[in-house]
């Protein structure tokens, strides 16, 4: 197939672009080139998404049997990609996220779970906030219609060349060694999906011409916290020792969950039922994840051949992890 890719060269889209070449797909990237370098074998065209100068670039005279979105963040750069892209493709895929759910971490979510009320027609350089992947959405919809349209509703995503940095982070705490502050109970279920596992089951469905929405994440309770830092330890091989705090502890201390102390949702009401989105659709049509210890030990790999992060891990403007001596303080309060 002739598959165009917005994005493609970080994260997620690079796990596309590497799944789509390895199956003889010919590929076209269409992005700024700031993110990372292009994989060999694309054909990389540069351009600003929000400008439709840049997008006519693109278009001229091409032709592709599916549009793959990775980078869609405001509702405005999606609707005038799929309005210019109409004519040019059969096939949109839009990623979205569980964030476009209104009742995300509140209650347990599935595929017809109401959505942000976000307009199509929001305008430009909104703020980041999860609402704008429900505009983004209603985007696609409005030009391409819901025939043409798949949306892939992301749950957590970690693996090889994540951007964001949660798994890096814990990974490279545990390898520094010694008493780790670990939030809640060991037992805490999550769900987590490699990038390379979505990326796998979005071609699937775009090679067979699916459309409609998939909530697209691991099974709820398919892993745990306490796996997750055990995995950590057991790729790095660190003398780690995780010391599980109570939640209550942390939160007196003003410790932040999912940033100070990455993927930690607390067992609250807002909290609760945040790793509780029901995947069964997907997964009745095909999607597989691998083992958790496999998606830690390649990203550990990774990490070793990548060398130091050139900037600090970043939740949108926030950076991650705990500081080193707040962090002492609680494990000395913790023993006692």
């Amino acid at each position: 197939m002739n598959i165009l890719i917005l994005g493609g060269s970080a994260f997620l889209g690079r796990a596309y672009v590497s799944e789509a070449l390895r199956r003889g797909h010919h590929v076209t990237t269409f992005n700024r080139g700031l993110s990372g370098a292009d994989q060999p074998g694309v054909e990389a065209v540069r351009g600003d998404r929000n400008l439709p100068a840049g997008l006519d670039r693109l278009i001229a005279d091409r032709r592709w049997d599916a549009v793959v979105d990775t980078a869609g963040q405001q509702p405005y750069a999606v609707g005038l990609a799929a309005r210019l892209l109409r004519p040019h493709t059969d096939h949109y895929t839009l990623v979205s996220s569980i964030h476009a759910f209104a009742d995300w971490g509140k209650l347990p979510l599935d595929e017809n779970s109401t959505t942000h009320p976000c307009p199509a027609d929001t305008p430009p350089d909104q703020p980041p906030g999860n609402h704008l992947k429900a505009g983004c959405e209603r985007a696609l919809l409005e030009s391409f219609g819901a025939d043409r349209s798949l949306i892939l509703n992301c749950g957590l995503l970690i693996g090889p060349h994540e951007n964001i940095g949660r798994l890096p982070w814990w990974l490279e705490r545990i390898a520094r060694g010694g008493k780790v502050l670990a939030p809640g109970a060991p037992s805490r279920a999550m769900q987590l999906i490699d990038a390379r596992d979505f990326a796998a089951f979005g071609l699937d469905l775009l090679e067979q011409g699916r459309t409609g929405r998939f909530i697209t994440t691991a099974p709820p309770g398919s892993t745990t916290f306490g796996e997750l830092l055990d995995a950590c330890v057991q790729a790095t091989g660190a003398a780690a020792e995780p010391v599980w705090t109570d939640e209550e502890v942390l939160l007196s201390a003003g410790v932040e969950p999912w940033t100070e102390l990455p993927i930690w949702a607390p067992d609250r009401p807002d909290w609760d039922a945040i790793w509780l989105a029901d995947s069964s659709r997907a997964r009745a049509a095909g999607l597989r994840c691998r083992p958790l210890s496999e998606t830690v030990r390649d990203t550990w790999a990774w990490l070793q051949e990548r060398g130091p992060a050139a900037q600090p891990y970043l939740q949108g403007r926030t950076p991650l992890g705990i500081d080193p001596e707040k962090e002492r303080s609680l494990l000395a309060k913790a023993a006692g």
